[in-house]
């Protein structure tokens, strides 16, 4: 059993993103309308630097954009919201806690999501408890 298993691909770990994010509830969804997930290795450099991160670890996740409460009418068009997974900093994390793959690639989206709106820490954990 062993000898066949191996860490997800950039593709699985997408698709694994995607399905985690459609079990999120309704109104959190709508917060994103139109959200691209997209799965990297790392993040790049201008992000690293941008986010002043010590090391390309140091980042699971990012979300880029304006979410649906912050837009108006006069905006300009622009690029789609984007939800950013770093696969590397994210397997290397799974491989230091006790929490499934699922498990954290979920609390990373919630969070990504989450701290961009502003929500509590609380807010996000009661998100996620209603997902479990």
């Amino acid at each position: 059993m062993w000898t066949d298993l191996k860490a997800p691909s950039l593709a699985d770990m997408e698709a694994m993103a995607h399905e985690m994010f459609e079990r999120l509830p309704d109104h959190f969804r709508t917060m994103c309308e139109g959200v691209v997930i997209r799965v990297d290795d790392f993040p790049t450099e201008e992000v690293l630097d941008e986010m002043e991160a010590e090391s390309e670890f140091d980042l699971l996740g990012l979300f880029q954009g304006t979410g649906l409460p912050f837009r108006s009418n006069d905006d300009l068009p622009r690029l789609p919201n984007m939800i950013w997974l770093y696969r590397r900093p994210i397997l290397d994390y799974w491989a230091e806690h006790d929490e499934s793959l699922g498990h954290i690639v979920r609390h990373v989206l919630i969070h990504e999501i989450g701290h961009h709106f502003g929500m509590s820490d609380d807010d996000m954990t009661a998100i996620e408890a209603a997902v479990d």
